[in-house]
């Protein structure tokens, strides 16, 4: 796809090439590539639909499903700047890269600016293209119709789960319900359930069958993103390509931290208002070590490993229920556990 769309680019400018190279090297050089995988799990859970009029030419289905890390770059890269993140996967961000470059050619204005205004951008151009690669990927008529309710629906729930992330941090807010609602769109929808939604759409599964992989997406995607909230506070940085303790210092109002500061403030109020007020002010490595402690003496990193061992078990248990093919089943089992599993 890149290499396609260079000739366009190159019409434009060095610049906008410059900036198209960050998205290529950013979608290229890392990621596990779980979105377009858990597509085909669910492409292939669905060929033994009755209701699909015909296979897919796989080459097609490949090309549309392989947008949907066009869609991963475009929430990272944007999640970065609100953020204020310096890395990602142990690497410099779109926006750190972009103000090297402005800094490294000695131009006028702020370069933080400039850098952060060329990631939105980068972004914005993810998110495009994203588009014109799964609308023209030689799908039927028939697939696309089936499947782009769920794409469509897809860009607007991590829209709005980012949205209403921002919305809880800057509010403040310690309530568990509304931290769930962020994780089941901002991540579960987006990550797991969707794709396993379009893949299977795609072949034309039957309802009973794409209830299924969804209700399984909805449980793992979210028990991910619970893990990841824990490695945002205790996870090592050579795990996560992150520095420890990120979610501290950006202040994100997680599912951990409503509960460390809802368990603490029904025995001891003061260490309730301590949590509270350290998350989102917190900025040395001392400070961050030690509101960790303080989230881990509430016993809320235990609670949250029970929910994530209770999503899993339920998501499992609708495979089972399901008539999804063993192989594929397999494998959906073999990815939830990897990415839900306890980290050292």
């Amino acid at each position: 796809m890149f290499t396609q769309r260079r000739p366009e680019v190159a019409k434009l400018g060095a610049e906008v090439e410059e900036a198209a190279g960050l998205l290529e090297r950013f979608v290229l050089d890392g990621g596990k590539r779980v979105r377009p995988m858990c597509a085909w799990l669910g492409y292939q859970a669905g060929l033994a639909s009755l209701k699909a009029a015909a296979v897919e030419d796989e080459d097609a289905v490949l090309r549309a499903i392989s947008a949907l890390e066009l869609i991963q770059a475009c929430a990272l890269i944007h999640d970065d700047i609100i953020d204020s993140s310096h890395t990602r996967r142990g690497k410099p961000t779109v926006h750190r890269s972009a103000q090297a470059f402005h800094e490294q050619r000695g131009w006028r204005g702020n370069s933080a600016h400039y850098g952060v205004s060329v990631a939105i951008l980068v972004g914005d151009l993810a998110l495009s293209w994203a588009d014109d690669m799964f609308l023209t990927a030689g799908l039927s008529p028939d697939a696309l119709r089936r499947c782009l309710p769920a794409w469509r629906a897809m860009r607007t729930e991590v829209i709005g789960g980012q949205l209403l992330d921002i919305s809880l941090e800057a509010a403040g807010s310690d309530d568990p319900q509304k931290a769930a609602v962020v994780n089941r769109f901002k991540t579960a929808a987006y990550t797991i359930e969707r794709p396993l939604h379009i893949g299977a759409a795609i072949a034309g599964a039957e309802e009973t069958t794409i209830a299924a992989l969804r209700g399984f997406g909805e449980d793992i995607g979210i028990a991910f993103q619970l893990r990841d909230d824990l490695l945002g506070v205790f996870g090592d940085p050579e795990i996560t390509g992150k520095p420890a303790g990120d979610d501290l210092r950006e202040g994100k109002r997680t599912v951990l931290v409503a509960q460390a500061v809802q368990t603490a403030a029904q025995e001891d109020p003061e260490l309730a208002a301590q949590i509270r007020t350290g998350v989102g002010s917190v900025s040395t490595p001392e400070e961050i070590t030690a509101l960790a402690q303080l989230i881990w003496d509430t016993g809320a990193p235990g609670h949250v490993e029970k929910q994530i061992d209770s999503l899993v078990e339920r998501g499992l248990n609708r495979l089972d229920q399901a008539s999804i093919p063993a192989a594929v089943r397999e494998v959906l089992r073999e990815l939830a556990q990897r990415m839900t599993k306890r980290q050292a």
